[in-house]
């Protein structure tokens, strides 16, 4: 009877040996051929992001953390017999914390202002300019799909 082979010894002979030369040509062959356009970038400006990423972190950040203290503070107040908390009441704090935390997200993202110089502390005549900017951004992409069914 024959003995199998294992397939280390099989993937071995598979392989071939390129010379460095040969084998990196191709590679930068390939990477030649693709370029980025250099135009106009539509993303969100720095400057905006980072006024989106604080607002974010006092909006959301804060709630969610205090979402999440409301399990610790429970189980300490319980195991030395502070006071008796059912535990329904820890799951709906703590998810009320959370869902704050969500509506936090979002206002830190629609609230932001997009002008060079920082607007208002709470940014709320932001929000309908910000919401009408989301829409037109996914309005191409519907219409292209409309376009080709």
């Amino acid at each position: 009877m024959k003995k199998k082979q294992s397939k280390k010894k099989s993937q071995n002979k598979k392989r071939k040996n390129y010379p460095e030369k040969t084998a990196f040509s191709n590679l930068e062959k390939t990477s030649n051929q693709i370029s980025v356009p250099k135009g106009s970038s539509s993303g969100i400006p720095k400057y905006v992001a980072d006024r989106m990423a604080r607002r974010i972190f006092f909006t959301a950040g804060i709630p969610t953390i205090l979402g999440m203290s409301v399990f610790v503070v429970s189980y300490i107040i319980v195991t030395r017999n502070i006071a008796e908390i059912p535990p329904s009441s820890t799951i709906a704090i703590s998810a009320l914390f959370f869902l704050l935390g969500l509506a936090g997200l979002s206002f830190g993202i629609l609230s932001a202002s997009w002008d060079k110089e920082p607007g208002s502390f709470f940014g709320i005549e932001n929000i309908p300019m910000n919401i009408q900017r989301a829409k037109a951004a996914f309005k191409p992409a519907s219409q292209n799909f409309e376009e080709n069914s």
